[in-house]
């Protein structure tokens, strides 16, 4: 189709689109960190978490669905119309029941916990989740188009957006409300902006007739939605219960000390996400699978999270002190324990998105299932033991088998042997230790800016020459 993107162009784009929206999330995290303190910034931090968990049920899986169908048919226009419009009705039937449903029960959930001030923004954020789950839609259709280009417009907008509301709000009236307003806004002009990009590109067919039936496409759709909604809301769920858990057995303020470091390492995981936006939808289709570009891709996934790895580990403390503020001691902890998660992520974004458009999402089930009882278990017996940290082991423990799992599973499926794998990952793992070795040099402790600035790039340039040095680097 014209207008398409190559994969280096594509995953290029969509690295620029995680990491626009990433600037902007940290940023907006360590105001609202910063601002609110940790007693306020714990509560929101919870009532992200339980919006989280309807997310998913109030999209059904059509957002991740779709894509895999659009990716197929992507060279027949008008039937990709077809399949956005259908979508659309499955997404604005399920967005607008289930946001009814969370707005009516925040009383009663803030009851639960304790928590008067829980209410307002769960009902603010229950309003969040019809854009965010339209601009999810919208950008999943231009990733599957091959054009990240549109995607980078949507995201950066959505951010831009939110951050600049919710600073505004929250100067203006202060309190978790105003911070959840302000992310209300952002992801209904988010939105809005998608629905405007995917108009331009797909025409007004797209748009479903207001009293006419489906095109003949939701129940395809809806079936394949419905195995991916399984799946992602068991991860769904395996990404949020450790929040909810912790308030449980401790405190909402405690809350702050784990899910703020864990925003802050979304950032790290933009360069697997770009190169699975990039990768992935070639996947699709039927054509014959090209195992080298996913064997290369899983290789330099692992060259790009060793390092970010490293830094989080050694430098856990100068990080928290530098973004969250003195009062945020014991994130370092959380952060430093999460070092196994950094490394992995990367390449989970890669295997899942992968085996999505492969059109074996269905053998991901069993994995995810597993990954959240062990997540729930080990977190059951850590936290009342270490606290907040003990919730990082459990998520450390269960992420790595919802990612090894489905690398050998997808190396299966495109036949590849992971003998190539391992060999990078030796490699990099032997650049790590001069690039640890010089972070350690220059502290673990609170350290200025410009030396962490200093540092990085010391480190940096050891863990590059030592990747030229065994040859990974040319590789």
């Amino acid at each position: 189709m014209a207008g398409e993107e190559t994969v280096v162009r594509g995953a290029w784009l969509a690295f620029a689109a995680k990491l626009v929206g990433g600037v902007f999330t940290a940023a907006l995290t360590i105001f609202l960190a910063r601002r609110l303190g940790a007693g306020e910034y714990g509560l929101l931090a919870l009532a992200l978490s339980i919006v989280a968990l309807v997310e998913l049920p109030s999209d059904f899986g059509v957002a991740v669905a779709l894509p895999r169908f659009v990716a197929e048919q992507r060279d027949r226009p008008e039937l990709v119309r077809e399949l956005t419009a259908d979508a659309i009705r499955l997404e604005t039937l399920g967005s607008l029941l289930f946001a009814a449903a969370l707005a009516a029960l925040a009383g009663p959930i803030a009851d639960a916990y304790g928590a008067h001030a829980l209410s307002g923004p769960l009902r603010w954020l229950a309003l969040a989740l019809v854009g965010q789950n339209f601009l999810a839609l919208f950008t999943g259709v231009f990733a599957a188009m091959r054009r990240q280009s549109l995607v980078l417009v949507a995201n950066a907008f959505e951010s831009f957006s939110e951050l600049t509301a919710s600073v505004a709000l929250v100067l203006l009236a202060g309190g978790v409300a105003a911070a959840a307003a302000g992310r209300t806004l952002g992801y209904a002009l988010g939105g809005v902006c998608a629905l405007a990009l995917a108009y331009r590109l797909l025409g007004r067919g797209m748009l479903p007739s207001l009293g006419a039936g489906t095109l003949g496409h939701a129940r395809r759709i809806a079936a394949y939605a419905g195995t991916l909604w399984l799946i992602d809301s068991a991860y769904t769920v395996f990404l949020q219960i450790d929040a909810l858990l912790i308030a449980a057995y401790t405190s909402t303020a405690s809350v702050a000390f784990f899910s703020a470091p864990m925003r802050l390492t979304g950032v790290l995981q933009y360069p697997g996400y770009a190169i699975a936006s990039a990768v992935a939808p070639r996947l699709a289709g039927g054509a014959p699978l090209n195992g080298d570009a996913f064997n290369r891709s899983v290789r330099l996934v692992s060259a790009l999270m060793v390092p970010a790895a490293v830094l989080t580990t050694v430098w856990a403390t100068p990080i928290v002190h530098v973004t969250l503020g003195a009062g945020y001691g014991k994130a370092a902890e959380v952060l430093r324990a999460l070092g196994p998660y950094v490394l992995l992520c990367g390449a989970g974004a890669l295997v899942s998105l992968s085996l999505n458009y492969l059109g074996h999402a269905r053998r991901r089930l069993p994995i995810a299932l597993a990954t959240l009882a062990v997540n729930v278990l080990l977190d059951a017996i850590l936290i009342p033991d270490i606290g907040v940290t003990g919730a990082a082991v459990g998520t450390d423990a269960a992420f790595a088998i919802y990612v090894l799992a489905q690398l050998a599973l997808c190396l299966r499926i495109i036949g590849s042997p992971m003998k190539e794998q391992l060999l990078t990952l030796g490699r990099c793992v032997i650049a790590a230790a001069p690039m640890a070795a010089i972070l350690f040099a220059f502290g673990t402790g609170r350290l200025p800016v410009l030396t962490m600035i200093a540092g990085g790039f010391a480190a940096t340039v050891a863990y590059l020459a030592t990747l030229l040095i065994t040859g990974e680097l040319r590789r």
